[in-house]
């Protein structure tokens, strides 16, 4: 193991010890009032609880979806694992899907206990299984792979001698620091339409796009290449959006599609056949 992918290592195993302490502290911030009867504390912690799992925890599994898995399933011995991981997110996204949609606090309480635990069991595997099995493949370079992927590696400590501690990302180089870009998967919206049923997908993704600003994106993830509704938001925007595919299965497909600044000058948006 090079030094660099021993620190970009410890740094993804770290964030996920971060992660986990975190959501058991809200957890149990929820458990208790909703026991109790304290309704208005119970929602008050929901609502923080509901927008972490927004902010920190979902970005994270989308990110370890972009990098992590997407090597791993390139690894003969690592394909089946990846498939199990894949349908523990969505497992975890509907699961703060019902977190966030419920309208009683006990039935809040009860699935902010599942999903600690099943986080809790997931990470487990990443650290124990995943994160390994990248370390020592000899055609993966784990540092370069999670370079400035802070949804993965966390805000480190800063390193003596400059630097952020996170593994290779450059965040400790004065003109990497001021020239550092913010990568388009760290800002842009998602829509994860594998939680949907089928009949609803188009519609949701159409409205989600409706609501995209000039200049702005909407990343659609999918479990197969969506090339009729690639189809059909080239024809309904006329070209609006350009299409940049981010990843191309074998579970998961992930799509850029990024709304022209200028509407007056547009050059027709790519599509797959």
């Amino acid at each position: 193991m090079s030094q660099p992918d021993r620190i970009a290592a410890d740094a993804v195993i770290s964030h996920h010890e971060q992660l986990a302490t975190t959501l058991t502290q809200l957890v149990d911030g929820l458990i208790e009032p909703a026991d109790a009867g304290r309704l208005r504390e119970a929602w008050q912690v929901h609502e923080k609880l509901v927008g972490w799992v927004h902010t920190e925890l979902l970005p994270h599994a989308y990110a370890e979806e972009e990098a992590l898995y997407a090597a791993a399933a390139r690894l003969p011995e690592a394909k089946l694992l990846v498939q199990g991981m894949l349908a523990e997110h969505q497992a975890i996204a509907e699961l703060a899907t019902e977190l966030e949609t419920t309208g009683s606090p006990v039935a809040a309480a009860a699935a902010a206990r599942a999903l600690r635990a099943l986080f809790e069991v997931h990470l487990a595997k990443e650290n124990d299984l995943i994160v390994p099995l990248l370390v020592d493949a000899e055609d993966v370079d784990l540092a370069a792979l999670l370079a400035g992927m802070h949804e993965l590696l966390g805000e480190q400590p800063a390193a003596a001698g400059g630097g952020c501690g996170c593994g290779g990302c450059g965040c400790g180089d004065a003109a990497a620091e001021s020239a550092a870009p913010v990568g388009a998967l760290n800002i842009d919206a998602r829509i994860d339409v594998r939680q949907l049923p089928h009949a609803q997908r188009h519609a949701q993704v159409l409205a989600a796009l409706d609501a995209v600003p000039a200049d702005g994106a909407l990343v659609l993830i999918a479990p197969h290449a969506p090339l009729p509704l690639l189809s059909q938001i080239d024809q309904q925007y006329d070209g609006q959006f350009r299409i940049e595919w981010l990843q191309e299965g074998p579970e998961v497909w992930q799509i850029r599609l990024h709304r022209a600044a200028d509407l007056s000058a547009l050059s027709g948006a790519e599509v797959r056949g």
